[in-house]
C-alpha cells in the first residue's frame, strides 16, 4: 500500500491461461494503491481497514482454471466500486449533487460510494467539492465498471451463459462494524446471492459443499447478501449468474498489521482447489 506519486492504472485484467470458460471473476476491493488526491486525516493503518487485501492473491489460480480475474488498483475508502453511483451521503458534499442522490444503509455507514468514515472514525476533516467525486468517477469506477461489463458480455455472447464470482474478505468483527448485535460467530466464509436472486443455486451448493468439506464454516446471505455488482450481474432467468463470496480475514491475515498469517497458503491452496471445481461444474453446464 502507498501513496502514488502519479496515475495509475485503475485495475488489473489478466485473461485466461488455459481455455477459456465463461467465468468472470473480480475482486472490486483488494487496491492497495492510493491516489493522491485523496488528502484523508486519517493514518493508512486505519485506511487500510477497507481493504480486501490479499484477495486476488487469494483466487490467483481463476486465470489457470480458463476464468478471467479483474482486480482494482484503488482502494474502496477512496472511490468503491461495489456501490451504485448515486449511492452518496449529500452531508459529505460542500455543494449540491447534479442529479437526484439515493445514500442507502450503507451511506448512513459511511460507507457508501465515497467512503466518509473507516475504523469508526471520519476520514476527512472538510467536504467534498463535486468535482473531485466526478474525478474519482471518471478515474476510476467508471474505468472499472466499464471492463467488467464488456469482459461480462464478451462471455455472455460467446457461451450463452456466464458465470460471475464477487469476490470480497471481512473483518473478523463485521456484526459490529454492521451494528448488528448478536452471539453468532462469524463464518469462514459468506455466500451472497441476494436471497437466491442472482445466482442458480446449484452452483451455490457446489461452492458450500466444497467449502465444508475442507472444513471450513459457511453462512448464506449473513451478514453480507451481495451490493451493488451482483446485483446489476446477477439475472440468472437471462442466464447470466452472479455470487458474492466473502472470506473471514482472521483465516489468514493479521488484521492490525496487514501481515500474512501461516494458513495463507493452506487457504489459498484450498481456493485453487475450489478455482478447479469450480472451472469443472461450468464446464459441465456449457
Amino acid at each position: 500500500m502507498k501513496f502514488a506519486d502519479s496515475e495509475f492504472d485503475p485495475y488489473v485484467l489478466s485473461y485466461p491461461t488455459s481455455s477459456s470458460i465463461p467465468l468472470i471473476c473480480d475482486s472490486p476491493h483488494s487496491g492497495t494503491m492510493y491516489p493522491a488526491d485523496f488528502q484523508p486525516v486519517l493514518g493508512m493503518p486505519i485506511l487500510r481497514s477497507g481493504e480486501d487485501t490479499f484477495v486476488d492473491e487469494l483466487w490467483q489460480a481463476i486465470p489457470a482454471v480458463g476464468g478471467t480475474l479483474l482486480a482494482a488498483n484503488f482502494p474502496r475508502s477512496y472511490i468503491d466500486p461495489n456501490r451504485e453511483m448515486d449511492d452518496i451521503d449529500p452531508n459529505i458534499l460542500a455543494e449540491p449533487w447534479t442529479t437526484t442522490l439515493h445514500p442507502s444503509e450503507k451511506s448512513r455507514l459511511g460507507h457508501g460510494l465515497i467512503w466518509s468514515r473507516a475504523g469508526g472514525q471520519p476520514i476527512y476533516d472538510r467536504k467534498l467539492w463535486v468535482a473531485e467525486v466526478e474525478n474519482r468517477i471518471g478515474t476510476y469506477y467508471q474505468p472499472y465498471h466499464d471492463v467488467l461489463r464488456k469482459t461480462i458480455e464478451t462471455a455472455h455472447e460467446r457461451f450463452g451463459i456466464v458465470w460471475h464470482l464477487n469476490l470480497h474478505s471481512m473483518p473478523a468483527n463485521s456484526y459490529e462494524i454492521l451494528e448488528i448485535d448478536t452471539d453468532k460467530p462469524l463464518a469462514d466464509f459468506v455466500l451472497g446471492d441476494r436471497d437466491g436472486t442472482t445466482c442458480d443455486p446449484t452452483l451455490v451448493g457446489v461452492i458450500e459443499d466444497f467449502l465444508l468439506d475442507r472444513g471450513y464454516t459457511v453462512a448464506r446471505n449473513d451478514p453480507f447478501k451481495g451490493v451493488a455488482l451482483i446485483a446489476r450481474i446477477g439475472r440468472p432467468e437471462e442466464n447470466r449468474h452472479s455470487l458474492q463470496i466473502e472470506i473471514n480475514r482472521a483465516l489468514y491475515m493479521n488484521e492490525e498489521t496487514y501481515e500474512k498469517s501461516e494458513n495463507f497458503e493452506n487457504l489459498q491452496r484450498d481456493l485453487s482447489e475450489l478455482s478447479v471445481h469450480v472451472a469443472q461444474f461450468v464446464r459441465s453446464v456449457m
